[in-house]
């Protein structure tokens, strides 16, 4: 069975318009991310990262499910792969969202990477005000190991906007 192994825009704004309709926080993260901060697709992505606010992981499940989507790895409570035919992977994190604007993400060892507010922001894309993981967010999650291609081009567009 041959999978759907690239994401497409209108796959990514399906995405966004039924987490705008959940009414559940969240924000674009991944490679995906660093296009809306640029404004344009820059390339192909296997998937869409999602970071979303944890308390409503289970109704967000619920919606992706019925929506088509089934689970292909369960790491709760650090993410979630879903895969649909029609859309492809969805990689979906949970956050804990404090409400000084921080927040924290479940890692594997049982601690938690913690987030300050500022690594959460929103860009234009397709006309559209879309809430993504800010520059300085994308910079320092596109560090600490080692660098694919696909996230050497991440980091290369990630540049060209700071300038």
């Amino acid at each position: 069975m041959n999978r759907k192994e690239i994401t497409t825009k209108e796959d990514l704004m399906t995405i966004i318009n039924l987490l705008e309709d959940s009414n559940i926080k969240y924000w674009i993260d991944g490679g995906w991310g660093v296009d809306i901060l640029a404004g344009k697709q820059t390339r192909n992505h296997r998937d869409i990262d999602v970071d979303f606010d944890a308390q409503h992981t289970e109704e967000l499940l619920k919606i992706l499910l019925k929506y088509g989507y089934e689970v292909d790895t369960d790491w709760k409570p650090v993410r979630i792969e879903l895969y649909s035919e029609k859309y492809g992977y969805l990689d979906i994190h949970p956050f804990i969202l404090n409400e000084d604007g921080t927040s924290k993400q479940a890692d594997l060892e049982g601690g938690f990477y913690e987030f300050e507010k500022d690594f959460f922001s929103n860009a234009i894309f397709e006309g559209k005000t879309i809430p993504c993981i800010s520059l300085k967010g994308q910079k320092i999650f596109h560090s600490g190991y080692e660098l694919r291609d696909k996230d050497k081009q991440d980091i290369s567009v990630l540049e060209g906007i700071s300038k």
